[in-house]
């Protein structure tokens, strides 16, 4: 069996069919199930979003994890995100295991041209990289959150590049010229908008609609909503709508849209008190507000127009079930968690195996299984969804065995994963010869001494208040294989700072550099802010090249200090760069 798996993976590429549908999976970031028309919000107007329901395929009930990275994991591998080794969002522990196999290489085996164009956040450091997981093209960066929506610092490839307008149209751009260039090619677009997570920002078009706009609809609790989030949640979703409908103006334009699988839905519950359903929870919570999402599913060829799925699904069902859509072959050896739900979406009968099933929610402390008509909660009480779906009354009285049930099962699942999951012993790959640059953040670094982190939430952070030369930035690293590296720094330093002495090093390896321009900025992305945000601003940061390093393979501690400093502060720091000479 194995061998006819490789043989697959070996010939797939060159037996590709132009049968094969094309598909679009776009994915956004902390928009909940209730930040639709679709679903009954008149608060808004999201007429693309929802003909994707109207022309193809819609569940009444998808689920996914509580926060970003897990539900990235899930999508892409079909397995709990335990099992993948992801039980954080920033500082390596939204990394997927190297020897789990991704819906992207899945699609790659199959002669697809696959790209991803957008939020990643499951690992940056190349082979974790979207280039090492299966995606031929990617644009836009890998931590779980960005500072600033205009024109920000992104990647191509490994490559730092200058961002073009919005993100998100930014990213929608991206798409589909790589769409337009596929030509012939069968194509796999992955869009993981970043949006309408915090900060709070929006091209004005969309703010002006809601700014001062009437809010019928309301929190099951409206004394916790937060006017000015909600209002930006709102346009940022409006603007969600307008992209999905330029990639659907483009399958017309292109002739592509008969025979392409448009598929979207949203990572979490939503990121702020405000009307979804009455539903109990919101992002972080394993409640039936934080982990359920819409599913739409357009495939005119094939998916009947206004198919309305009752049966569950979730997110990692989403590979078995495009694999099987796109009569792609699956080439991971690993058991999925994931059912293929392909018979429901394209009109007939459920499988027997996904009728009835539980699906599991967890993070961080917090769990919850859920069947067609009950939820267990993270507390051990038991809802029936069907009379309650709010979650009001804990009926665990009422149905005593099936709350039992369901606890040995919620239990038994938690064991596994936790089992599963075990300790993180994975250093921060660097030097990898299957990618030109590394980039080594000051996210994943630690500081040490009076260096100070610009956020507590470290995805786009910065070190500053580095004022001695007993401070330091470290980073615990293993070279994957040893060569020669230009290093480069992307910083900021006032003129009257500016003549430090930089020491990097690694192992018995040092480079020694000096800080020669004055690069100023102010702090960005408040101007921009139309809500109060909890994330690090961040700065117009300058390249500078440190110089040349050989490096050993091994693991090691990487360490960059300052030697000599004439001024009051070396610099503060943004990311650090190696390239593969």
């Amino acid at each position: 069996m194995k061998f006819l798996c490789l043989l697959c993976v070996a010939f797939a590429p060159l037996i590709a069919l132009a049968s094969q549908p094309n598909i679009i999976v776009i994915l956004t970031d902390d928009q909940g199930w209730g930040d639709l028309s679709h679903t009954g919000n008149t608060n808004l107007s999201t007429p693309h979003i929802d003909s994707l329901a109207t022309d193809g395929a819609s569940f009444d009930r998808f689920y996914v994890q509580p926060v970003c990275s897990p539900t990235r994991a899930e999508f892409l591998t079909g397995r709990y995100h335990q099992r993948s080794g992801v039980y954080s969002t920033s500082a390596g522990g939204e990394r997927l295991d190297l020897d789990e196999v991704t819906i992207g290489d899945t699609f790659q085996a199959a002669g697809y041209r696959t790209g991803a164009f957008g939020k990643w956040h499951n690992g940056m450091q190349y082979p974790y990289h979207p280039n090492g997981r299966g995606f031929d093209e990617f644009y836009g960066f890998c931590s779980g959150h960005w500072g600033h929506y205009y024109s920000p610092m992104l990647e191509h490839n490994g490559t730092i590049v200058k961002g073009e307008g919005f993100v998100v149209d930014d990213f929608t751009d991206k798409a589909m010229d790589f769409i337009e260039e596929s030509g012939e090619e069968p194509f796999f677009v992955y869009l993981p908008y970043n949006t309408p997570h915090s900060p709070m920002q929006v091209p004005d078009e969309f703010w002006d609609r809601f700014k001062n706009k009437e809010i019928a609809m309301r929190h099951r609790e409206p004394e916790k909503e937060d006017d000015l989030h909600l209002r930006a949640a709102l346009a940022m979703c409006e603007n969600i709508d307008w992209n999905v409908g330029r990639i659907l103006e483009k399958l017309d334009e292109l002739d592509l849209a008969e025979d392409t699988i448009v598929m979207y839905f949203c990572d979490n519950g939503p990121n702020g008190s405000r009307w979804n359903g009455g539903m109990a929870g919101r992002k972080g919570s394993t409640d039936e507000g934080g982990v359920r999402s819409p599913l739409l599913i357009r495939w005119p060829a094939k998916v009947p127009a206004g198919t309305d799925v009752k049966t569950f699904g979730a997110a990692i069902d989403l590979l078995p079930t495009l694999a099987e859509m796109a009569e792609v072959p699956m080439i991971s050896e690993k058991p999925l968690d994931g059912k293929s739900l392909a018979s429901v979406i394209m009109g007939g009968e459920p499988e027997e195996e996904i009728v009835d099933r539980a699906i599991f929610a967890g993070w961080k402390g917090r769990w919850s299984v859920r069947t067609p008509r009950f939820r267990l909660s993270t507390t051990g009480k038991l809802y029936d969804m069907i009379e309650d779906p709010s979650q009001y009354t804990d009926v665990r009285k009422d149905f005593p065995e099936k709350h039992a049930k369901l606890t040995r099962k919620l239990e038994a699942w938690k064991k596994e994963m936790t089992e599963e999951l075990g300790e993180d012993t994975r250093p921060f790959v660097i030097a990898h010869p299957g990618h030109s640059w590394t980039q080594i953040p000051a996210r994943d670094g630690i500081p040490n001494g009076n260096i100070e982190r610009s956020n507590k939430f470290p995805n786009d952070s910065f070190f500053s208040n580095w004022m001695s030369t007993d401070d330091s930035i470290t980073w615990e690293a293993e070279v994957a294989e040893s060569g020669e590296f230009e290093v480069q720094l992307y910083y900021t330093c006032e003129p009257e700072n500016v003549g430090s002495t930089l020491e990097l090093s690694f192992g018995d390896s040092k480079l020694v550099g000096k800080v020669s321009e004055a690069h100023s900025s102010p702090l960005l992305g408040g101007e921009r802010d139309l809500s109060p945000r909890a994330e690090s601003y961040t700065q117009d940061w300058a390249a500078m090249t440190l110089g040349k390093i050989k490096l050993e393979a091994g693991k090691g501690v990487m360490t960059l200090k300052a030697t000599e400093i004439p001024g009051a502060e070396v610099m503060d720091f943004r990311l650090m760069l190696l390239k593969r000479l």
